[in-house]
């Protein structure tokens, strides 16, 4: 008996073929159930063309000491949406389909800046314009719904596994927003029957390369021209307000929780406020990839001591996470000598991550008395980053760097003036960040130990900031 569709993805880039794909394929196996998963490609016609030719099967490869295969057959098809729009909605519409799922990355939620839907986005005003011929996810989703309403079929309901802070909500958000434009019966149809689950997913996915797919097709003994590889950790967090069919997906390691921001604090705080450390002072000191920096001990003690002194203990970790386990076991994962992430990659946009992953601590543990010594020179790493960049005129990939390159204060000796000027940047820090005499201390202090001692011996750097007194007189 064949599997019939019953999942609708939007969006079935390497991530979801290495995350959801996976769980959804390993539920079906051991449970059963009509969960086929149709992608629907928004902008390129790659996974249609290659999958089909492939019957939509592929491989897993998982990286670690030892690496698995796993070939994969849950995608059951892929719509190439700019060609196929009406087979799109058909299928988004039909009655067998009971979730959707996207992965669409942020700039496909068409936000406005206070959260909204951006009516001025160029897809959405065609969309508007074209309602039954969509380009946009959010078009596709909300015409799928009027279609399923006006027929009496249930609705579906959404599951954002995009890497965004309160996923669902925002998507609840831009799809209400959406259809309020055409009927105010079909929002409130929308608010009431559809689920908006928050989520959270984690596992380094490397982008295939053409080595992956020599190396893949040479060990399965067929020609795979579309594998997909990751590490072997992988996670999955929803939210367990919603009703409604899915797949036997908390049998094979989905966490159905009440504290989906919980888990998400602890990944900005522990995995992407460790990464990004990483970048900023592994670059400082030579090295490529975040297998390098972790492997040498001074850096591995910098994050490690971080990681329990100063983080561990700003938040609290939801009851189905034990926080000193998880920091642990991310800097294993960082050690995982088959995953080669480019510390380049992770420094993109770090006037937009250090808010993110960095301040929230710094401005809790400020709140609470506890230490930011570790904290303050993994940012001043990253003023230190911006620093050299300018002055070798490399370039710098950051929303802000035409306003770095106007900021010729950046290029002093004078430490202070340095640290000032960057604090003085307010769509970065906050009025009580700019004025705290603590941290502007401890921030002079790190960036003068960054200038003055050996970057490569980051440990003695630790050390010294460690033992500094409080402000001085």
């Amino acid at each position: 008996m064949n599997t019939q569709i019953g999942i609708v993805h939007l969006g079935p880039g390497a991530f979801h073929r290495a995350h959801q794909a996976v769980y959804t394929e390993n539920a079906m196996n051991l449970s059963g159930g009509n969960w086929g998963i149709c992608g629907v490609s928004l902008r390129s016609v790659t996974a249609r063309n290659i999958l089909a030719e492939q019957d939509y099967l592929y491989t897993l490869a998982i990286l670690d000491e030892e690496v698995n295969y796993q070939v994969i057959g849950a995608i059951k098809e892929v719509l190439f949406a700019s060609e196929q729009s009406a087979e799109v909605i058909t299928r988004m519409s039909a009655a067998s389909t009971k979730l959707v799922t996207l992965t669409i990355t942020e700039k496909g939620y068409c936000l406005a800046f206070n959260g909204s839907l951006d009516l001025d986005n160029d897809d959405i005003k065609h969309d508007l314009a074209n309602p039954t011929n969509p380009i946009s996810a959010i078009g596709f989703i909300v015409e799928s719904l009027k279609q399923r309403k006006i027929n009496g079929v249930d609705a579906f309901n959404l599951i954002s596994c995009d890497n965004i802070s309160k996923n669902g909500e925002k998507l609840r958000r831009v799809v209400l927003d959406y259809a309020k434009q055409f009927d105010v019966s079909l929002q409130s149809w929308i608010d009431q029957n559809v689920a908006f689950p928050n989520t959270m997913v984690d596992s380094i996915t490397p982008k295939t390369e053409h080595y992956t797919i020599h190396s893949v097709s040479k060990v399965i003994g067929l020609q795979d021209n579309w594998p997909i590889q990751r590490e072997r950790f992988t996670q999955w967090v929803i939210d367990n307000n919603w009703q409604g069919e899915r797949p036997d997906w908390q049998s094979v390691g989905v966490i159905f929780t009440d504290d989906v921001d919980g888990f998400e604090k602890a990944k900005l705080r522990l995995l992407n406020c460790l990464h990004s450390t990483l970048a900023y002072s592994g670059l400082l000191a030579g090295f490529e990839t975040v297998f390098d920096v972790t492997s040498d001990k001074g850096f591995n003690y910098f994050i490690s001591k971080l990681a329990s002194d100063e983080i561990i203990n700003s938040f609290a970790p939801p009851k189905e996470l034990d926080a000193k386990v998880y920091g642990n076991e991310i800097i294993q994962r960082f050690l995982n000598p088959s995953i080669r992430h480019l510390l380049a990659q992770i420094a993109c946009d770090g006037s937009q991550k250090i808010q993110m992953r960095v301040l929230p601590i710094i401005e809790d543990n400020l709140a609470l008395g506890l230490p930011t010594k570790l904290l303050s020179l993994s940012l001043a790493c990253w003023f230190e980053f911006i620093c050299n960049a300018l002055k070798e005129g490399k370039e710098i990939i950051d929303p802000m760097a035409n306003d770095f390159a106007n900021m010729p204060k950046l290029l002093s000796n004078d430490i202070c003036e340095v640290v000032e000027t960057f604090l003085s940047i307010n769509t970065i820090f906050s009025h009580a960040l700019r004025n705290n005499i603590l941290l502007k201390v401890q921030l002079v202090n790190s960036q003068t130990a960054l200038r003055l001692g050996e970057i490569n011996k980051i440990n003695d750097i630790v050390e010294k900031l460690c033992r500094t007194q409080g402000i001085p007189q």
